[in-house]
């Protein structure tokens, strides 16, 4: 939490290596006809995060990503 809140985002998970598993875990999915629809967005998340150079900060580093998605449309502005 206090990582969250002081925006803390120093690698414990790095982002990348998450990509990474999500990967080898949808790809298992789709070959066994498993839907992962909500894994699949998590995915999208962290390639995201990934491609915009935050592939070794911590998994946390998604609030940086969806605080960034919001900010354009209003949220969070004073």
């Amino acid at each position: 939490r206090e990582k969250l809140l002081s925006r803390d985002f120093s690698p414990g998970g790095k982002s990348r290596f998450h990509l990474k598993d999500l990967g080898i875990a949808l790809a298992a999915a789709r070959e066994s006809g498993v839907p992962l629809p909500v894994t699949t967005v998590v995915n999208q998340m962290f390639g995201a995060l990934v491609a915009g150079g935050r592939g070794d900060d911590d998994h946390s580093a998604l609030l940086a990503l969806l605080d960034g998605w919001a900010r354009p449309m209003g949220v969070g502005k004073e």
